[in-house]
């Protein structure tokens, strides 16, 4: 809706503004840079990589780094190009607060335009571009990218009863979770990951998924769909193994609680009991949830639909990069998928404003410019 006035000062006025400082919004801030966009700003309500720091202690990233800039391949987990987790961090499967940390070294490097600690309330279209009210006052854009994260905004209310469960996302360390018997709701990489940390700190795990055909049995290649390879491998250890029980087919609809626990009920009939909060690993909503107005919603999964430069298609000038993007049967939800459609926004952007924006041609090299989705979706036979 256009309805605020055009109440603007030349401080706050920006050609591009990205919301949030996480993967997705350092990422597309140094391609804005490489663009020739200078006249911009990037802000988040916490810090630079904020989610990432709020990983359980144990959490691991299942994709892993490695230092390949040399031989013209870029490091998987990297959003920028000639940066290398595996290099700056020493890890190939960096923990949260490391990759953090990464994220702010990319900031400081690129000497990014970043605010901190200011929380977007509202974001407003005007005749020309948009009012984006913030907790630090208003701001004005030409353009603006919606790069919030998904980790801070958990699917946490599923079912009935769900408010007596502990979201994964909440969870510190899961070395300091209490009892021996545990229940994790949902069987995809949150909900294993859960149970193989529980295992690993010597609890007995029985995760419910309510898939017919669970993540750890799906013959597809893209980790998108079905368990990390890492993941896998974490399954099979024998200390994992011994005390996770996997169960497929099992709805949840009800956690209920009683005097000395709670009980899980399920569609197909069966009952659960555990004397601690069931884990939910449930998977996330999503920041774009707060500007769920300005985004058509796709008619197969609710997922925001969008042009073929990542724009709203009912809110021209307002864009999305990170993991909740989609088209067709593409999903972008990993960083080195939804990294090759940075260079496709910024040139958008970039075109609109008159600049011929040269330099990202070296993003195609790099597999970091992906506007020919066509070659997408091949699965590996062997």
């Amino acid at each position: 809706m256009i309805s605020e006035p055009e109440d603007k000062s030349s401080d706050d006025e920006y050609d591009v503004i990205v919301v949030g400082a996480g993967a997705a919004g350092v990422g597309i801030g140094v391609t804005l840079m490489h663009a020739g966009i200078e006249n911009f700003l990037i802000i988040d309500r916490h810090e630079v990589g904020a989610s990432f720091a709020r990983w359980p202690k144990e959490m691991r990233f299942i994709t892993p780094s490695f230092p390949t800039n040399s031989v013209g391949m870029l490091d998987i987990n990297a959003i920028a190009i000639g940066t290398s987790p595996a290099f700056s961090l020493q890890s190939e499967h960096p923990s949260g607060r490391q990759y953090a940390a990464f994220l702010q070294g990319i900031a400081t490097y690129f000497k990014l335009p970043v605010r901190v600690g200011t929380e977007v309330h509202e974001v407003v279209r005007r005749r020309r571009g948009y009012l984006i009210k913030t907790s630090e006052g208003k701001l004005h854009a030409r353009f603006v990218i919606w790069a919030g994260g998904e980790f801070q905004y958990p699917q946490d209310r599923p079912f009935s009863g769900s408010e007596h469960c502990i979201h994964n996302s909440r969870v510190d360390s899961w070395k300091e979770m209490a009892g021996e018997d545990c229940l994790v709701i949902g069987g995809y990489e949150s909900g294993i990951d859960s149970a193989v940390h529980l295992a690993k700190a010597g609890k007995r795990v029985t995760v419910l998924d309510r898939s017919e055909v669970a993540p750890w049995n799906r013959e597809a290649s893209d980790p998108s769909i079905n368990l990390s390879t890492f993941t896998i491998e974490r399954l099979r250890q024998k200390e994992v193994a011994d005390r996770v029980k996997l169960l497929s087919g099992v709805d949840v609809y009800e956690v209920e609680k009683t005097h000395d626990g709670f009980r899980v009920q399920c569609a197909n009939g069966e009952t659960f009991r555990s004397t601690t909060p069931p884990i939910l690993a449930t998977g996330f909503r999503g920041s774009v949830s707060l500007v769920s107005s300005l985004f058509e919603p796709r008619e197969e999964d609710g997922f925001p639909l969008l042009t073929q430069d990542d724009e709203s298609t009912i809110a021209p000038g307002l864009f999305l990069v990170g993991p909740m993007v989609r088209h067709d049967q593409h999903v972008f939800c990993f960083i080195y998928k939804f990294r090759q459609r940075f260079a496709v926004v910024a040139k958008a952007i970039a075109d609109r404003l008159g600049l011929p924006a040269e330099q990202l041609d070296m993003y195609r090299q790099w597999g970091m410019y992906l506007d020919d989705l066509s070659c997408c979706g091949e699965e590996c036979v062997c």
